[in-house]
């Protein structure tokens, strides 16, 4: 069995790469995928991402040398939650609204939790089904997967941690995953959720539709001297367990729906491997922010991160991952908060350290939504502290927000509208707004 170290984990940079690790010497097959006998008695087996006859350009798969097979000979069964609220289909009766929403930071539970069962839906569009289409949760958890994994078949999952770090176990080796940091796990893969604290909250985006990558940099240049760099992208090595005679609880997400089955074994065998449908792990610190240096805001679309491509080329993105760095902000002339606005994107903003927070709410708010050309406006007590400062200062770290951005209309889950969570004075944050007019 290979040791599960303290000590910092190794990775593989690059983004889009075709990788290839061995946690044996020679356990990697060599000229061949699928050999009639695998060095040590491995299992061949081959993790697709995308349609088999997906152009090159796009097709994902890896190939797997695991000491066991994933698959069992025991079936699956309906997985019921401890909550009707965690999880939930978005194409099911939700809510549409055009009032921006607020969410204050779930609570992290009292009761032990782990990651999966503290996830908690907020808003989507789309079905799993025909691959359209994302969805947005929170999390919150006091306790690490230890002895079950999860295998989403409905998207890929971008894990954005805001208090407490992780670790992922996964089929391809372990990611450890800080707040600040992102993690993106592809559709099918296995993984569990460790916790390196006493309890974690944070952020989930699921893309039913296709996979993230870099955004163009049109104008800005191929020079990787803006945004982010493929070389940052952090991928596993080759990591296992050799676990036998143990009860290990694999759930499986289809459709929003949870199933389980149980094995002797631990499915984190794969001794080997090769491809280019990998986990990964980004630090947002490395992200190169372009901004204004005259006048003006650039539109946020120049903060993005990771974006999931439309199917027809030009097409809106299926969803967008933006950050707002530190950084200097010396427009002239310029109105220093975000600008009044109406667009065709919905937005959801997490972290909340926004400096266009209200004084009166706790940070960080855990997100808050506004549906597509709805009005958008910072907060009074915003405007009225930032219209008379000439530069400002970098922002320091702890003001680092993201959103999800997508021009798809999310409808709200019931249990998201109800929770205790939801910010019902929200509206408030705009009165007093008055004409200036003369």
């Amino acid at each position: 069995m290979a040791a599960e170290s303290a000590s910092p984990l190794q990775y593989q940079s690059g983004f889009g790469n075709e990788f290839s690790s061995e946690a044996l010497p020679g356990a990697l097959p060599q000229t061949q995928n699928n050999p009639k006998t695998c060095p040590y008695g491995l299992y061949a087996e081959q993790l697709s991402g995308t349609h088999f006859t997906a152009p090159r350009v796009l097709n994902r798969r890896s190939w797997l040398y695991r000491i066991r097979p994933s698959h069992t000979s025991v079936r699956m069964e309906e997985h019921l939650p401890a909550s009707s609220a965690t999880v939930r289909r978005v194409d099911t009766p939700c809510t549409v609204t055009p009032n921006q929403l607020r969410w204050r930071p779930f609570p992290v539970p009292s009761e032990p939790v782990d990651w999966v069962r503290g996830l908690f839906t907020l808003c989507g569009t789309g079905k799993a089904a025909t691959k359209e289409g994302f969805a947005i949760h929170v999390y919150t958890c006091n306790q690490s997967m230890d002895t079950s994994a999860l295998a989403n078949a409905d998207g890929d999952f971008l894990i954005v941690p805001q208090q407490g770090a992780l670790r992922l176990k996964t089929e391809l080796g372990l990611l450890d995953v800080a707040p600040g940091e992102i993690a993106v796990v592809p559709r099918g893969v296995r993984f569990s959720v460790v916790l390196r604290c006493a309890a974690a909250r944070g952020y989930v985006l699921e893309t039913f539709q296709g996979h993230f990558t870099l955004p163009d940099l049109g104008p800005i240049g191929a020079c990787s001297n803006g945004l982010a760099s493929p070389r940052d992208f952090l991928h596993p090595v080759a990591w296992y367990e050799d676990v036998e005679g143990v009860s290990y609880q694999v759930l499986h997400k289809l459709e929003g729906h949870l199933f389980t089955a149980h094995q002797t074994f631990s499915p984190f065998n794969v001794v080997a491997w090769h491809g280019n449908y990998v986990p990964y792990k980004y630090d947002l610190a490395r992200f190169c922010p372009v901004n204004a240096v005259a006048f003006d805001h650039p539109d946020p679309s120049i903060f993005t991160v990771l974006t999931v491509p439309g199917l027809v080329p030009g097409s809106p993105p299926t969803a967008d991952f933006v950050i707002f760095p530190p950084r200097w902000l010396v427009a002239e002339h310029t109105f220093r908060p975000p600008y009044y606005h109406r667009n065709t994107a919905s937005e959801h903003v997490g972290d909340g350290a926004l400096r266009a927070c209200s004084h009166s709410f706790p940070c960080p708010p855990t997100s808050r939504a506004s549906s597509t050309l709805s009005a958008r406006a910072p907060f009074l007590l915003t405007v009225c502290q930032r219209s008379l400062i000439f530069y400002l200062p970098p922002l320091p770290p702890q003001t680092l927000a993201f959103m999800f951005e997508t021009t798809a209309i999310p409808r709200i889950t019931p249990a998201a509208l109800g929770c205790p969570a939801v910010d019902r004075d929200y509206y408030k944050c705009w009165v007093g707004l008055k004409s200036h007019f003369s």
